[in-house]
């Protein structure tokens, strides 16, 4: 110290140089970032390790997770894992990441599976990506649990492959009122459009309005849309305007998923981390962007 300098100017440079440091640091510091409810996500998913999935949900800035297993066959065609590996991934990681119970279900025993993570604290029950039509005994059985523990169901919908004939998907709908089933894949989002080829899976251009996706989401309270993977991409992003009405009219029927079997969570190869980009673009307000990125899973599955 300057031997002139007296101790009160030397205190109050001190200061000021404190307050500055204080300044830039606060600066630095990343803001506290707004909440994301991830409803869509896998363990092993195309073998992706579980240090991975951490690593890609924090990336994307993701807070809270739901992980959808696999039933004892098949493995999601992604060879995720199923029941016990997201109950013990949840347990690990509580209040972060929470998980559906799930199981092939024409199989003998397949109540008992589902009932069994039900009982355990599963919110709801799916991926349903099974070989089965969307109307069939099967998915019955599912909707009757799904009843029983007011949870909600999350069915693929891929033409000729999984839940099969989704034009008939409103019979479903109607005789289990009070359950809520959430639509996702594919044949999902390509039938936003009225003048949907069934066998196109990622169609493109501009989009007639109609659609049967458009209808169930309009004309049934228990139908809801998640966001995922790159056919939800797909949709956001194929036709603009009329994603930016869709969004609009279904603002509280619609729930941000990634799907995303990327390990990084950013950047151009991670589709998860792309449909948030695109939902806060092209959502109308900012309330309906919260809305969709966390408000109505958090409503939902009471987060």
């Amino acid at each position: 110290m300057n031997h002139h300098c007296t101790r009160r100017e030397f205190l109050a440079a001190s200061g000021l140089l404190l307050l500055g440091t204080a300044a830039r640091a606060v600066e630095a510091a990343p803001q506290n970032p707004e909440p994301i409810i991830d409803i869509h996500q896998h363990t092993n998913y195309s073998f992706r390790t579980d240090e991975q999935l951490l690593a890609h949900q924090k990336a994307m800035g993701v807070t809270q997770t739901i992980l959808l297993p696999a039933g004892s066959l098949y493995g999601l065609a992604a060879n995720c894992t199923g029941n016990e590996a997201v109950w013990n991934f949840a347990l690990d990681h509580p209040g972060e990441y929470f998980y559906f119970a799930n199981e092939v279900p024409n199989l003998p025993g397949a109540r008992a599976e589902i009932e069994k993570y039900l009982k355990r604290g599963a919110l709801g029950i799916g991926e349903q990506k099974f070989h089965v039509d969307c109307d069939s005994p099967a998915i019955e059985l599912v909707a009757e649990l799904a009843q029983e523990f007011k949870a909600p169901v999350l069915m693929h919908f891929q033409h000729n492959v999984y839940n099969l004939h989704i034009e008939r998907m409103h019979k479903t709908l109607e005789k289990f009122p009070k359950v809520k089933f959430i639509g996702h894949a594919q044949t999902w989002w390509s039938n936003i459009d009225k003048n949907c080829d069934q066998k196109t899976l990622y169609p493109l251009g501009k989009v007639t309005p109609g659609g049967i996706t458009d209808i169930l989401l309009t004309e049934y309270p228990n139908m809801y849309g998640d966001l995922s993977a790159g056919s939800g991409l797909n949709a956001l992003n194929r036709d603009q305007d009329f994603t930016r009405g869709f969004l609009e009219r279904h603002q509280d029927k619609l729930l941000y998923g990634s799907d995303c079997n990327d390990s990084i969570g950013r950047g151009p190869g991670c589709q998860g981390a792309r449909t948030i980009a695109a939902v806060r673009e092209l959502a109308p307000t900012k309330a309906i962007e919260r809305k969709l990125l966390y408000g109505n899973a958090k409503r939902m599955f009471g987060l």
